[in-house]
């Protein structure tokens, strides 16, 4: 044997093949309705006679026919079909050297070949099987099924079929049942190696992840993944436990959360291995696999708080290479993890000089002017916070900033613009109008570096907890914007939009927020007139150019 070799020979005694009616009885495709019923008399002296009976029913009737020359060899002479089936009682695996077959006799014959599976084949060769069902499915062809039966039907006497739609809703049928004998010769494997089959097929017939799977792959693995959501689960709560488990332990330092991380991994690499054929057949669809994604992302947000909160740098990048490794086959969390891993790699390389950044950053925070013709105050920007007149609020205290210019004119001739900076905290406020536009522009720039990221990121992790905002008519949340739909007759109408539906833009000193579809739909902010107005506006700016976002926090990740 060849493709077979190293399978073992073994009897197939009750294949689906053997039990169709054509073997029962010792009947051919071309044998006419009399014979039948002859060969269905004689049968019943060695067989049981309610069987043969409904054998011959079943290769009289024009309608039950088709089924069984569906499941039979439809286009193979009757002297070949005897040695085919002889084949099959005597060496199953010899059948996968059968060439010159039609397609879908091929096919029945390698099924039933499948039935002889008994759980002792490795995993390599149960893949290489299960990639030629694949392929010979996807070969079908409902003209050459409609020909060959047809064929056969012209010798026998029987109606010859008229239609396609007989032939496809037979074929559906079939191709069920190949991926129902895969799934129960699976079934009669040890777990680890029906894990490896799916994956090795997988992967190879998706180069992986890369080209779509042949329908019954896809199909195959549909059900496995039904199959394995209960394991899934199970891990995914272990994973969930340990995570927390790690956060508590974490205020104890790195030896006693390694225990916690190792147990972990250990979780993690279980879950990978059972899930590796659903997430490449998932990339090979264009789609993630939610569950993986989810697990990628728990795991992840650990990695990150573990060095922002408590400077286990090492304990990071550990975490951070275990995504890439069992996690590169989703493609979300593949590239949020290169980034990850690119920049624990520049903190590495970079700390010792981590002072020499900080006193890079102050510098670029830092301002100082005076503002006033005759009596100056002092406006400044440092580390230390932000100081105005007699009023002083450390950055981390500031939770609203807006500005803005107004120009003045006399008979519509241009005296110059007023320029407006406020900022404060949950208590109290501080304005500041100057005339000078290169001391307004530099300020803001260095107020959006020093504050106005961080309180991005603030509004950002509120949106995400579920919190709302309310700027103006707007209503802010994570998943889109509440606007005002305004009509000429009855009250105007608060109508939600996701934020892929709306366009942003500015005029006469407001931002404008609108439909897209629906031109009456629109917020106006005034940049003067409403807390934070920019902080929004740079959100939005950033969900809508950020590929694949669908929520404002999206931009954290």
């Amino acid at each position: 044997m060849t493709s077979s070799e190293g399978l073992h020979r073994r009897d197939l005694m009750k294949s689906n093949l053997q039990q169709n009616p054509f073997a029962l009885l010792g009947v051919s495709t071309r044998d006419s309705r009399r014979r039948i019923v002859e060969l269905a008399e004689e049968k019943s002296l060695e067989l049981d006679h309610d069987i043969c009976q409904k054998a011959r029913s079943d290769l009289t009737s024009p309608r039950m026919r088709l089924t069984a020359e569906m499941a039979w060899l439809p286009g193979v002479s009757p002297g070949k079909a005897r040695q085919l089936i002889f084949a099959l009682q005597s060496d199953p695996m010899s059948l996968r050297d059968e060439a010159g077959l039609p397609t879908l006799a091929q096919l029945n014959l390698l099924a039933a070949a499948f039935e002889s599976v008994d759980g002792s084949e490795s995993a390599d060769q149960i893949s290489e099987f299960i990639q030629e069902l694949a392929s010979l499915t996807d070969e079908l062809s409902t003209d050459q099924i409609l020909r060959d039966i047809n064929e056969d039907r012209s010798v026998s006497g029987f109606p010859e079929i008229n239609s396609f739609d007989p032939i496809e809703a037979e074929l559906a049928e079939r191709k069920r049942f190949y991926r129902n004998a895969i799934k129960v010769a699976l079934d009669k494997l040890p777990v680890a190696v029906l894990v490896d089959a799916m994956t090795m097929t997988v992967d190879e017939v998706t180069f992986g992840g890369e080209v779509h799977a042949p329908e019954l792959i896809d199909d195959l693995v549909d059900s496995y993944a039904v199959e394995t959501q209960g394991f899934l689960q199970k891990e995914a709560e272990n994973t969930d436990k340990l995570i927390n488990a790690a956060r508590e332990a974490a205020a104890s330092g790195e030896e006693a959360l390694k225990p916690i991380i190792e147990k972990l991994e250990l979780v993690a690499r279980n879950w990978d291995k059972v899930a590796q054929p659903i997430q490449l057949s998932a990339k090979a669809r264009g789609i993630d696999h939610d569950p993986s994604r989810e697990i990628a992302r728990s795991i992840r947000t650990l990695a990150v708080d573990l060095f922002n909160e408590h400077g286990m740098l090492a304990l990071s990048q550990r975490l951070t290479n275990l995504i890439q490794e069992l996690f590169s086959e989703v493609p979300e969390v593949s590239d949020q993890v290169e980034e990850d891993l690119e920049a624990l790699a520049d903190i590495v390389r970079n700390r010792e000089g981590a002072d020499d950044r900080n006193s890079e950053w102050a510098r670029e925070i830092t301002f100082h002017a005076e503002i006033g013709m005759i009596f100056k105050e002092t406006l400044s920007i440092s580390p230390e916070g932000l100081t105005w007149k007699n009023q002083h609020y450390p950055l981390d205290s500031i939770t609203r900033i807006r500005w803005g210019g107004t120009r003045h004119s006399v008979n519509g001739i241009p005296t110059g613009t007023t320029y407006t900076i406020a900022f404060g905290d949950s208590r109290s406020v501080a304005v500041v109008e100057l005339r000078k536009d290169s001391t307004f522009s530099s300020f803001i720039q260095k107020l959006w570096r020093a504050v106005g990221v961080r309180m991005l990121i603030r509004i950002l992790e509120k949106l995400r907890d579920g919190k709302e905002m309310r700027i103006g008519d707007a209503t802010i949340r994570d998943t889109g914007i509440v606007l005002v739909k305004r009509k000429f007759f009855g009250s105007n109408e608060q109508v939600p939009f996701s934020w892929q539906e709306i366009r942003i833009w500015s005029a006469d000193g407001s931002l404008f927020i609108g439909s897209k579809a629906d031109s009456k739909a629109y917020v106006s902010l005034p940049y003067l007139e409403h807390w934070n107005v920019q902080v929004l506006e740079q959100a939005i700016n950033l969900v809508i150019n950020k590929p694949g976002a669908r929520r404002l926090s999206d931009i954290l990740r």
